[in-house]
């Protein structure tokens, strides 16, 4: 069996790793952006997307894929419904893991917001502002004013140049709340804005929010067509019967 992974994330790295344990025979082939560095995964890597090989239909047929894991962002869609287009055309297995949301606990001051622009509006009250919404683009910067400082903490450089009242800081997780609760502090931080990504690696400006009462705008995860799988050990589980079954029916 051979399983193509589209990852990009902390889970997707740790399930290559946990299901060439239990299933080192399964062929495994890692995809990844490659904006930020390079995986250490015991599968093939492909870097830049399948664009490059005609797209990702083109590639499961040259390449002979069986199925497709997809591990990519909770807030990631685009590629998602390439992968479930991709295998509804080809008629491969496809599954989905979003790990659990971030809840909300009886000290946090969450404001709730669906949509980008309104929450980048909703920030007007506060002059110095954390940004961990991962890329912002030019155009939303311009919906938050000149008089404002802010922070826009990112693992990758923004593409285009950003107005004189705002700094970049450049980071990549896991994030522990020491840490965090030390930039809260030297900037002196009024908010923050953040996507629901849930899992452990940024968990820690959540809880460094809670202990300075600094109110944090979070962006709500977008919907998800078809099935999901949250519990992680049961997607391993699941794949790993998967290829088991499909190495007991080769002749």
């Amino acid at each position: 069996m051979k399983l193509l992974i589209l990852g990009g994330t902390a889970d997707a790295r740790h399930f290559a790793k946990a299901v060439h344990q239990q299933q080192p025979a399964l062929e495994l082939i890692y995809s990844v952006a490659g904006l930020v560095r390079q995986p250490q995964v015991p599968a093939t890597v492909v870097s830049g997307g399948f664009s490059q090989f005609g797209g990702l239909t083109s590639y499961c047929k040259e390449q002979q894929i069986d199925a497709i894991v997809n591990l990519t962002h909770p807030f990631s869609i685009t590629m998602g419904q390439h992968g479930q287009q991709t295998c509804g055309k080809l008629g491969l297995d496809y599954w989905r893991f979003l790990r659990p949301q971030w809840q909300q606990q009886t000290a946090d001051d969450w404001r709730l917001f669906s949509d980008t622009k309104a929450l980048l509006s909703g920030l007007s009250d506060y002059q110095r502002v954390l940004l961990t919404l991962g890329q912002v683009s030019a155009d939303e910067l311009m919906l938050l004013g000149s008089n404002q400082q802010i922070w826009l903490r990112t693992a990758v450089e923004p593409p285009h140049v950003l107005p004189a009242n705002v700094t970049w800081i450049k980071a990549i997780g896991p994030f522990n709340e020491a840490s965090e609760l030390a930039l809260l502090k030297q900037h002196q931080i009024q908010a923050i804005a953040s996507k629901n990504s849930g899992g452990e690696s940024t968990v820690a400006k959540l809880s460094a929010a809670r202990s300075l009462n600094i109110p944090v705008l979070m962006l709500q995860r977008p919907s998800i067509a078809g099935p999901v799988e949250e519990d992680f050990d049961a997607l391993v589980e699941h794949v790993s019967q998967a290829a088991q079954h499909t190495k007991g029916n080769t002749p």
